[in-house]
């Protein structure tokens, strides 16, 4: 947040003068871009704040500046990212299927597991075929891989429990992990199929931290930041 701010004050040029209150309710350094979208939301309140509305590719050259996960936390849909982060190609509304996030309430750094991955990335180029309905986006995760799961095991073995219990929930489609790591997820039918597997995860594993939610189903309009 801090460096957010810092860096907007200097592409303003403005004295940097705000409160700033951070109330954190994910888990830190657990691969859900927790981080990113503190910094994404600084810039969005301090452009709106210091009345500063930013041209689309100024934010997006000072979201990646920041972080690979800020552009795509400050764009706030659906997207395809290429790149290191600063390429988004925008998706369709998402099927609304319900999801369950999981993490074990270890902290992961990013830098150590890129550090223990030996195997090469994917191409990361994005499949031609669309996705019209929750079966159809489903079958393309299932094709899909995190290129980080297994240093991210290498590191923390625990995942795998992780994403074992997860995928043994009722109404489970698939378990994955996210980023890198150690949060997990897993897709649902619905938010109430979630909310029933979040609940048995809780009682099963009372130190985790689980949360249920839906899937980003209706993309919000496109704003100017600070608009």
């Amino acid at each position: 947040m801090l460096r957010a701010a810092r860096a907007l004050a200097r592409r303003f040029n403005v004295q940097p003068y705000a409160a700033l209150r951070l109330d954190k309710q994910l888990p830190a350094a657990s691969g859900i871009g927790g981080g990113s979208s503190d910094a994404a939301a600084t810039l969005r309140a301090l452009a709106a704040l210091w009345n500063q509305p930013l041209d689309p590719d100024d934010v997006m050259q000072l979201a990646v500046s920041l972080g690979a996960d800020v552009p795509a936390c400050l764009d706030g849909r659906p997207v395809w990212v290429g790149g290191i982060g600063e390429r988004l190609d925008p998706l369709p509304a998402l099927p609304p299927l319900g999801i369950v996030l999981a993490n074990p309430r270890r902290e992961l750094a990013t830098g150590s597991v890129f550090g223990a991955r030996q195997d090469a990335f994917s191409p990361g180029e994005r499949p031609r075929t669309t996705f019209a309905d929750a079966v159809a986006l489903i079958g393309l995760l299932r094709e899909c891989r995190n290129d980080l799961a297994a240093a991210a095991l290498q590191l923390m073995p625990e995942i795998a429990t992780l994403l074992e219990r997860l995928a043994a929930l009722p109404g489970a489609h698939l378990a994955r992990m996210s980023g890198s790591g150690a949060t997990c997820f897993a897709l649902f039918p619905d938010r109430a199929a979630a909310a029933r597997g979040a609940a048995l995860l809780t009682a099963a594993a009372p130190g985790w931290w689980v949360r249920a939610g839906v899937l980003l189903s209706t993309p919000p309009p496109v704003r100017r930041v600070g608009a």
